[in-house]
């Protein structure tokens, strides 16, 4: 009686199961894409958030200029500070409104671009399964035939 060899035939089955390099670097290319996509989004937010902020405090800054100038009549101070806060409530809500607007506009292209690499990377995954389940048929078939 023959002792079967089942450490030829494991490495029979996995020898059949050759790693393909253009396919590894391919299954990287989609992320990879995605990952760049996404950090143009958020790094084009960032600078526009800062351009507002910037703006903001150099309005602001101009604001409290004019408060701290020195007045003839005493009733000018109280009028300068309320104008300050009259315009810096103007202010904080033309600008966080802007802001708004740029998160807006990132959760909509994130929302795009995911829609946009579920779709891709589905393609690529339902593919990689087809050629995966063809190239394990043909490796259980060699292996699965006598050896001569």
């Amino acid at each position: 009686m023959a002792t079967t060899d089942f450490t030829k035939t494991m490495q029979d089955f996995m020898g059949a199961f050759s790693v393909d390099p253009k396919a590894m670097q391919d299954a990287f290319k989609s992320p990879a894409a995605l990952s760049e996509k996404m950090s143009k989004v958020y790094l084009d937010a960032a600078q526009k958030s800062t351009d507002i902020s910037s703006k903001w405090t150099k309005a602001t800054l101009a604001k409290v200029g004019d408060v701290a100038t020195v007045k003839e009549d005493p009733a000018d101070y109280s009028k300068s500070i309320s104008d300050f806060a009259s315009s810096s409530v103007e202010m904080a809500s033309e600008h966080l409104s802007a802001f708004a607007e740029i998160a807006k506009r990132v959760q909509m292209d994130t929302v795009e671009l995911m829609l946009a690499a579920g779709k891709d990377m589905s393609a690529e995954a339902s593919a990689a399964v087809q050629k995966a389940t063809k190239d394990a048929a043909a490796a259980a078939k060699k292996v699965a035939a006598p050896a001569k």
